[in-house]
């Protein structure tokens, strides 16, 4: 099991409550990365956003960065919203990327997006969603399984190539690329269709419950013939890990709380509730905040239900104090994975 991390970015706050700088919330995500490969963590995703308090735009710059400065860390885009951006541009940077790490550390997860203020900044229509991501998608795939780095497509979303130069092209010779999803059945349709991993968001209900999911998406795969190391499942959740579960949930709540008011003011959420939080935070609930055994024997139980390869945790959200991140990276890295490997193999 690969235990991991993934952020959109935590633009830290003032103690009045407001923002500091977007800029330094990309420096402090920066160094989350680092630390995290250094405590010996399996894989740090670096998803996309574009709101003040969530600045990670662009993975791939990011990536790249990181890439220079981490030795062994799986580093990917967790996920990269395709639909409103360019699949040219996507691969091109995170096959820079995957130049820079040395060959076989840069992933792409295709997502179509949950967060839907892509669609405006970029110019696109959200009556296009569907058509702009199977398209789109199509073009990636395409453009990573050529054999030379010439590509020819043609759709309607964006013009056509025709036998041009997509470079450079990874180390070896193809980028794994994950389908995100966060629970939308067809999408595990599709993903198991087109032999591609699936990647679960889970942020709420009982994770648990994704286990059909995971299924359709394995049956999925094998009615098309895809079969082997690629038919495979990871998870990513909200959580926090510190040394006792009352410290953990003490420190995650006040950007959980944070972060469901901008929400509610972005899509008519209803306003937090801290029962609704504790409720979710204990066992089976979505969010793995706890001390290293908790988050540990849940990670496993989870993995009973779903048999995934991967277990990754957002905790920097709604103005996390930066050591509290750093602290459960390295629990995470030095305490559950070692934890949730004796439960497996215990099994």
């Amino acid at each position: 099991m690969e235990i991991g991390a993934y952020s959109f970015g935590d633009t830290p706050l003032n103690p009045d409550g407001s923002p500091r700088s977007t800029a330094e919330g990309i420096r402090n995500l920066f160094d989350a990365i680092v630390a995290a490969d250094r405590a010996g963590l399996d894989y740090f995703g670096v998803g996309e956003h574009h709101t003040v308090s969530m600045p990670a735009s662009s993975p791939g710059a990011l990536i790249a960065a990181a890439a220079a400065a981490t030795d062994r860390i799986i580093l990917g885009s967790a996920a990269s919203i395709i639909s409103t951006d360019d699949p040219v541009r996507v691969f091109q940077q995170l096959a820079t990327a995957d130049a820079i790490s040395g060959g076989g550390r840069v992933e792409i997860t295709a997502g179509r997006g949950s967060s839907v203020e892509t669609f405006p900044l970029f110019g696109y229509d959200l009556r296009d969603y569907d058509t702009l991501y199977a398209e789109k998608l199509e073009l990636l795939m395409r453009i990573n399984g050529s054999p030379t780095a010439e590509v020819t497509w043609s759709g309607s979303v964006r013009p056509a190539i025709d036998n041009l130069a997509v470079v450079p092209r990874p180390v070896n010779g193809r980028l794994p690329i994950w389908l995100a999803t966060g629970g939308n059945a067809a999408s595990s349709a599709r993903a198991g269709r087109l032999g591609l991993p699936v990647s679960y968001g889970i942020i709420g209900g009982e994770p648990h419950r994704f286990a059909p999911l995971a299924e359709l998406y394995r049956r999925s795969a094998a009615q098309a013939g895809h079969t082997g190391e690629n038919i495979k499942v990871s998870v990513a959740t909200l959580g926090l890990v510190a040394p006792t579960k009352k410290e953990a949930l003490e420190r995650f709540h006040p950007g959980w709380h944070n972060l469901n008011v901008e929400m509610g003011r972005l899509r008519g959420w209803p306003a937090p509730d801290r029962r609704q939080f504790e409720a979710q935070a204990q066992a089976p609930g979505a969010y793995y905040v706890g001390d290293p055994d908790d988050v540990a024997e849940r990670i496993a139980h989870l993995h009973g239900h779903l048999g995934h390869m991967r277990h990754f945790l957002q905790s920097d959200v709604g103005g996390l104090p930066h050591e509290h991140l750093l602290e459960s990276i390295e629990l995470l890295a030095t305490e559950v994975k070692p934890r949730v490997a004796r439960l497996l193999a215990a099994k």
